[in-house]
């Protein structure tokens, strides 16, 4: 016996099932992956924006608000400067074209590496239940530019706010198709209690995290 059938033999003994799966059974299981039923939901009846807004308060995750992506580097610069942090980082090509150097500040479009303490980039989506930011990975999309910078700044068109999890998933879906290679959820700075129950920020990835709303 493989060590695949073994493994698979237990689990059957553990779900008290003699035999492997039948024709019919297997049909009906590809058929629910498929179908992507949802399971209970509670009560989401709360304004989108303001949900979101909430969670990332309690997330640790500061929020500003621009009425048009223009706007957003005169935003970070002063989000920056409030906090005396390095205006010099990175950002998604898609934001290549802000004016960066208008706002003081020096933004190239490529991937982060270790010395870059600023990084932008934009979101999937984001999740309203949960104040969660929906990244994905790609050529254009660069997963290091939202791991490796102290500072995490992502620019959430307001429109793409969603209502849960579940929602994220089906607008995957339905825009991509396929899923990517990585599918990153961003909920807040990096944090661990694990030494002494003490909170540390910024233990395996950003200190802070930085969301720009735009509403045009």
């Amino acid at each position: 016996m493989s060590a695949r059938d073994n493994i698979l033999g237990r689990i059957r003994t553990a779900l008290g099932r003699k035999d492997a799966l039948n024709e019919r059974q297997t049909v009906d299981i590809r058929t629910k992956l498929r179908t992507h039923p949802r399971g209970p939901l509670p009560s989401m009846n709360w304004d989108l924006l303001e949900r979101f807004k909430e969670r990332c308060k309690v997330l640790s995750t500061t929020v500003d608000e621009v009425q048009g992506s223009t706007e957003v580097p005169g935003a970070l610069a002063r989000y920056l400067a409030e906090r005396e942090l390095p205006t010099a980082g990175v950002c998604w090509p898609e934001f290549a074209s802000l004016p960066w150097q208008g706002a003081g500040l020096s933004i190239e479009a490529r991937p982060a590496m270790g010395e870059d303490k600023l990084g932008v980039t934009g979101t999937f989506c984001a999740v309203a239940e949960t104040g969660t930011l929906m990244l994905l990975s790609g050529a254009q999309t660069h997963p290091a530019t939202s791991l490796l910078p102290e500072t995490h700044v992502a620019i959430v068109p307001v429109s793409r706010i969603v209502r849960s999890m579940e929602d994220g998933w089906d607008l995957l879906r339905k825009e991509k198709g396929e899923l990517p290679r990585q599918v990153a959820f961003v909920s807040g700075p990096s944090r661990t209690a694990d030494i002494e129950l003490t909170l540390v920020l910024g233990i395996h990835g950003p200190t802070r995290v930085h969301v720009v709303l735009v509403h045009g």
